[in-house]
C-alpha cells in the first residue's frame, strides 16, 4: 500500500507541474493606450484615461481574462491630423497613476490631445 501512496503522490505532483507550467505558458502582457482632445488639459486627460480604460476592459472581455494587472506605459503619441508630434508641442509634466501614462500635446483642432497607455498582464 506505501508504494501505491507513493505512486499517487508522484503522480499528483507531475500533473500540478503540468498545470503551472501550462499557466505559465499563456502569461503575458498587452500595451494598450486611448487617445482624446479636449478644450483643456484636464479633459482630454480624463477622456484619455477613459478611452484607455475602456480598452482594457474590452481586452478583457474578448480574451476571457480573470485576474490581470494593470500598470503604467508610455505610449506613442497617436495624433488626429498629422504623422507625428513634435517636441516643442507637448505639454509637460506627463501624468503617470498607478495604472496608466498620460502625454498631451497641441493639437490641430482642439487645444489639447493626449494619448493615455497601460500595461495589461495576466
Amino acid at each position: 500500500m506505501g508504494s501505491f501512496a507513493r505512486l499517487c503522490t508522484l503522480a499528483l505532483v507531475a500533473a500540478g507541474l503540468y498545470l503551472t507550467q501550462g499557466t505559465m505558458a499563456h502569461a503575458g502582457c498587452v500595451g494598450l493606450s486611448g487617445t482624446a482632445d479636449g478644450v483643456d488639459k484636464q479633459t482630454a486627460v480624463s477622456r484619455s484615461q477613459n478611452a484607455v480604460n475602456e480598452a482594457i476592459k474590452e481586452y478583457k472581455a474578448a480574451k476571457r481574462l480573470g485576474a490581470t494587472t494593470v500598470s503604467p506605459m508610455r505610449a506613442k503619441p497617436q495624433p488626429y491630423w498629422r504623422d507625428t508630434v513634435s517636441d516643442n508641442l507637448f505639454h509637460k509634466p506627463d501624468i503617470v497613476t498607478g495604472t496608466s501614462h498620460t502625454i498631451c500635446w497641441s493639437g490641430v483642432v482642439s487645444p489639447f490631445v493626449c494619448t493615455s497607455g497601460a500595461k495589461l498582464c495576466w
